[in-house]
């Protein structure tokens, strides 16, 4: 991912620039779809394609080969509908947030399949089963220790018991979700791989979804029939404390605003948070809590230029980022100079470390000002 010079007039106006590269999130889908035996492996493209664009993600993913898609909304699923117009056949995509009565329309005219959790969706999508005339396909999902969403045991115990609330459906799936997949050891995976096997043997026999990015790397037990990688197609490493086995998608570079020389006792930004204890040059760049860098990074987090890693000083403020770049080569500092917010290798994760979040609220939090460029294979 080669940086701009930071010059031409469309990254003027925005001030920080965030590059996706589609190709590595490609590389990414082969290789975690390599890693499955027997299962083919889907793509949560959930809010915005974990926040890099659902429109262009979802695509270079059907490319890829994906041909199962998971969101969160029926709002989201319309969009990808639209991003995917033309496929052939058409790919497949569930609401995991499920159905509710009165979106019938939307859900057969786009052909989406809700992720029902409840007797009360099964019911729901039945109706619009009966007024359609049709049998309607759909995924049933059973909690097997979230308590989150899906059947807790009451309800599946009642599903079990009258297979005839299935009528008029065309269950595609069975699935479930791991509350604690990346960590391997935690026994929480068994606990949870066990119930939902015991779920399985109570219904009708349909194909089983159970596996998300880390679950992929629990093993072929936790495979099943369809994976649902998502954090890991990011870039996000599924294996905490291993080396990150994804390539890395994003760079965010900001441009500096400004330099200037301070000393003792001279301090900066928002309640006088950083105070100088000597001869200091400070930059100041053109991003803030506005852009997704999270005020939590306030004199914690590192920013690269030249190679250097550059302490945040002071408070994160709504557009502004101030740096310690007193090591930094005087050369190499002046408006306009581009400094790495996020830089490809550990960036993503360290950056998440540092602010003391995971990497999906990273992703998802980056804000909508930036350049965006995208980068194919």
């Amino acid at each position: 991912m080669a940086p701009t010079d930071g010059s031409d007039a469309d990254f003027l106006r925005h001030g920080a620039l965030l590059t996706i590269d589609l190709g590595a999130i490609q590389e990414n889908y082969r290789g975690l779809r390599a890693r499955l035996r027997g299962a083919a492996c889907a793509a949560v493209v959930k809010a915005d394609g974990y926040g890099l664009g659902a429109a262009e993600v979802g695509p270079a993913l059907a490319r890829a080969g994906a041909r199962d898609f998971f969101v969160a909304l029926p709002c989201e699923g319309l969009a990808l509908r639209e991003a995917l117009a033309g496929l052939e056949p058409a790919p497949r995509i569930f609401i995991l947030n499920g159905f509710a009565a009165g979106l019938g329309t939307d859900f057969l005219a786009a052909g989406l399949i809700p992720v029902l959790n409840s007797l009360g969706q099964i019911a729901a999508w039945q109706d619009t089963a009966r007024s359609a005339g049709a049998a309607l396909p759909a995924a049933i999902h059973i909690d097997s220790g979230m308590s989150r969403l899906g059947l807790p045991p009451a309800e599946l115990d009642a599903l079990a018991g009258d297979p005839g609330r299935l009528d008029g459906l065309e269950p595609l799936l069975v699935m479930s979700h791991l509350a604690c997949a990346e960590e391997a050891e935690n026994p929480k995976n068994r606990e949870q791989l066990d119930l939902f096997q015991a779920a399985r043997a109570r219904l009708p026999a349909l194909p089983a979804s159970f596996a998300n990015s880390s679950g992929i790397f629990l093993g072929p037990g936790f495979h099943f029939d369809l994976a649902r990688p998502g954090v890991a197609l990011y870039g996000v490493n599924p294996t905490p404390g291993q080396p990150n086995p994804m390539a890395q998608v994003v760079r965010l570079q900001a441009r500096i605003l400004q330099i200037r020389e301070i000393d003792a006792p001279t301090t900066v930004g928002y309640g006088a948070a950083f105070r100088a204890a000597g001869p200091t040059r400070i930059a100041t760049v053109a991003a803030g809590y506005a852009d997704g860098y999270l005020r939590s990074l306030s004199s914690c987090g590192t920013a690269f230029l030249a190679g250097i890693a550059t302490p945040v000083v002071g408070r994160i403020s709504m557009d502004l980022i101030t740096l310690d770049v007193t090591q930094v080569p005087a050369e190499r500092l002046h408006p306009g100079a581009l400094v790495d917010l996020l830089q490809p290798g550990d960036g993503l994760d360290r950056l998440a470390e540092e602010a003391g979040t995971i990497g999906y609220e990273i992703l998802t939090s980056l804000g909508r000002r930036y350049r965006r460029v995208y980068r194919s294979a």
